[in-house]
């Protein structure tokens, strides 16, 4: 078979692959393109070392003056201050809240006749800025209340029993705080109100606390009840009830923090010293008849408590002697 020749053949014919068109950016509308001229768009953060930084709210929190109650002159226009008082302790802006909360300071200290009318509906209010979260208006509440104690004496006698229980759980929550200067100052003033109102209407609306389920608030009941107690004669005890109030204490001094226990030991010292001083009247405190004393004491405790109980009792009263 004859061969052909190669070079003979045409090429095949090979297509040739379109080319790429090369894209062109398209430029974007004028309108589109912010503008950088000054004028426009947000303004670039200026960072001025010349000028003056902005006050910020935990600024003005340390700027708030705590004012020692000594220190506390009266008010220019009291009439006016008392009325406008309940509004202004109401206000959402909270440095005219601590404003207002002094004017109560300066009204208890210095102008009680016109705080008196008011009392109840201040104290509520006083309550509300209790449950601030800004620890200015907290304290500055706290220590109104320490101030009205200190001024008006006996609350009970002047503002309702809703409102009096308002105010000691606030206090009593307050002095249970973590905060150091909440707890302090919430304690200041639950002395005051120990130390200014009747032992036994107080003593009544503590016994409840006793068993609330919050450790501190527990011990800070119990201490408020030992100085009810310290206060107290044996009448005011027995109107009480001896035996309610051993159980009281007999209760916390099985408790779990140390405040309480102790607080507890001191309620069970200035009982034996008020029935021993009872004794004392009567004429059975001579050291003959010393072991008389001592058995009705035992009797009084094995006649209130469990056995368990009665024998702490007795043995706290021995030891104190």
């Amino acid at each position: 078979m004859a061969l052909r020749a190669l070079d003979n053949t045409m090429p095949a014919v090979v297509e040739e692959r379109p080319k790429k068109v090369a894209k062109v950016a398209v430029p974007a509308p004028a309108a589109a393109v912010k503008a950088a001229s000054p004028g426009s768009g947000k303004k670039k953060k200026k960072n001025d070392e010349n000028s003056a930084p902005r006050a910020t709210a935990a600024a003005g929190e340390q700027a708030v003056e705590y004012i020692p109650s000594a220190e506390l002159e009266a008010a220019a226009h009291p009439k006016a201050k008392a009325a406008g008082l309940v509004a202004e302790l109401d206000s959402k802006d909270w440095i005219r809240a601590c404003e207002a909360l002094n004017d109560a300071r300066r009204l208890a200290i210095h102008h009680s006749a016109l705080l008196n009318p008011i009392l109840e509906k201040v104290m509520l209010a006083i309550v509300k800025t209790m449950k601030n979260p800004r620890s200015a208006v907290l304290k500055t509440s706290i220590m109104a209340c320490t101030d009205i104690f200190n001024s008006c004496g006996n609350l009970l006698s002047s503002v309702s029993d809703d409102a009096f229980d308002k105010l000691l759980l606030q206090l009593l929550l307050k002095a249970s705080q973590d905060k150091r200067f909440v707890c302090e100052e919430a304690e200041k003033a639950m002395r005051a109100m120990a130390a200014s109102m009747p032992p036994l209407p107080l003593l009544k609306k503590l016994k409840a606390y006793v068993h609330h389920a919050n450790l501190r608030v527990r011990a800070k009941a119990a201490v408020a009840i030992s100085h009810c107690a310290a206060r107290m004669d044996i009448e005011a005890m027995k109107e009480f009830g001896m035996s309610a109030l051993l159980q009281v204490a007999a209760e916390l001094l099985n408790d779990r923090l140390p405040e309480a226990r102790e607080a507890a030991r001191s309620v069970v010292g200035s009982m034996h010293g008020a029935f021993a001083k009872e004794a004392a009247a009567r004429g059975e405190e001579e050291e003959a008849d010393a072991p008389t004393v001592a058995a009705s004491w035992e009797s009084l405790c094995s006649l209130s408590l469990p056995p368990i109980s009665a024998q702490a009792v007795v043995k706290i009263a021995s030891s104190s002697q």
